[in-house]
């Protein structure tokens, strides 16, 4: 009897942590990778602050000093500016043809020598919204960005 007890016990439990581990995937939030470069096209060349892309209530600009991107804002409609966070990775997180996640790159040949730096912010919905340019569009490098590890 005592047995018995602790198996239902012990199989309730785990049903309880598979239900709950699953219920964490499904919340778990989306990072949605962006082209910077090509959607800052040509205002490269042109000095000041260019707004690059809108989402939601989200601004994104590219602040350009010298032909370079001197950083990245993102305001908020009604709230003002909004926190953006560094990135680098080695791994190209976006094509010219639409969005590869890195999963499917791995089975590429990568250009290991290109470092890219990505900009991001947290959206309204909790999903981080990333946009990428090459390394050598970044007046200040790869100073304070952090390593990018992609989500699974």
């Amino acid at each position: 009897m005592n047995r018995t007890r602790r198996l239902l016990t012990s199989i309730v439990v785990i049903f309880g942590m598979v239900a709950l581990g699953g219920a964490a995937v499904a919340a778990a939030k989306q990072h949605h990778h962006h082209d910077g470069q090509q959607l800052l096209g040509e205002k490269i060349k042109t000095h000041g602050n260019h707004a690059i892309h809108k989402t939601g209530n989200h601004t994104v600009s590219v602040e350009v000093k010298d032909g370079k991107v001197a950083g990245v804002h993102v305001k908020h409609a009604k709230k003002g500016d909004v926190e953006v966070k560094k990135y680098k990775t080695t791994k190209k997180m976006v094509q010219q043809d639409g969005l590869r996640y890195a999963s499917f790159l791995l089975t590429q040949a990568q250009d290991l020598g290109t470092i890219y730096i990505g900009y991001a912010f947290v959206d309204e919905y909790g999903d981080e919204q990333i946009y990428w340019f090459p390394y050598d569009m970044i007046l200040d490098g790869d100073t304070g960005a952090i390593t990018y590890v992609p989500v699974a």
